[in-house]
């Protein structure tokens, strides 16, 4: 019988990891079974412990879930516990691991890119999830200094506070968004703002050499005032296809080619 592994969200129709690692498994010669896993808004640490209880080996996490996944863990990597938040889980010795992948797969995907982040420079847009999870990854790749740039300053503020022992030889710091300033290698976007058509502006006097879209498959303003000056761009299925094979490596101990599957 197939291994099984599933991605549990809500709502999970739009979620690309079960032809992700089917693609995977192929190329890697594992059989696997891969499937899409909807559950309750208040009924995830029952469907997910029913999956595992089943036989199930490893289950990725979506919206909503994980900072559910992160508190039902008894045992955290070191990047799941700076993110606060877990979007692989696997049962090993009856104890359910948690782990983040996703900053690791944003990492991944721009060193596909051919950028550079040793020494690097990096502005962070937006101070949600999404950017606590990818700050360590950032910083162990070798970013020097990152910013991250917020509407609301105190969230920012707050981002930094909570990080700052975990990336102690890394500067870190938060700025509002109206005070975008200065030079970098990186902006990358966190927010979905130039998704949902709110103006992201990017000062004139902000300068950058690569720009990255966390998000994929949309139009996003952040990505075309970046083209409009003639800076490298990416948005973020690459993201998505790191974290996964990140997911997969964990899991079955071998690692996919990125660049196999952009």
């Amino acid at each position: 019988m197939s291994k099984q592994f599933a991605v549990i969200g809500h709502p999970i129709e739009q979620s690309r990891s079960p032809e992700l690692h089917h693609a995977f498994a192929q190329k890697m010669g594992i059989d696997l079974n891969y499937a899409k896993r909807l559950a309750p808004l208040d009924g995830f640490d029952a469907s997910m412990q029913d999956f595992f209880a089943q036989g199930g080996l490893g289950m990725n996490v979506t919206v909503p879930f994980k900072e559910q996944a992160f508190n039902a863990c008894t045992v955290l990597t070191e990047r799941a516990k700076i993110a606060k938040a877990v979007n692989t889980l696997w049962m090993q010795n009856g104890q359910l691991h948690g782990d983040n992948t996703d900053g690791q797969g944003l990492v991944e995907a721009i060193l596909a890119l051919g950028w550079n982040l040793a020494q690097s420079r990096i502005l962070i847009i937006g101070a949600g999830g999404a950017t606590r999870g990818v700050i360590y990854p950032l910083v162990q790749a070798g970013a020097q200094k990152i910013v991250i740039a917020n509407r609301t300053l105190a969230r920012a503020e707050q981002l930094v506070a909570d990080l700052k022992d975990a990336v102690p030889n890394t500067e870190l710091s938060a700025v509002e968004l109206h005070d975008l300033d200065g030079d970098f290698d990186l902006v990358i976007n966190a927010t979905s703002a130039s998704l949902s058509g709110d103006a992201l502006v990017l000062p004139e006097t902000l300068q950058f050499k690569y720009a990255y879209e966390m998000a994929y498959g949309k139009a996003s303003s952040f990505l075309d005032q970046a083209k409009a000056r003639g800076v490298p761009t990416s948005e973020g299925f690459g993201m998505l296809v790191g974290q996964a094979i990140e997911s997969f490596r964990i899991w079955h101990g071998v690692k996919p080619n990125l660049k196999d599957f952009l």
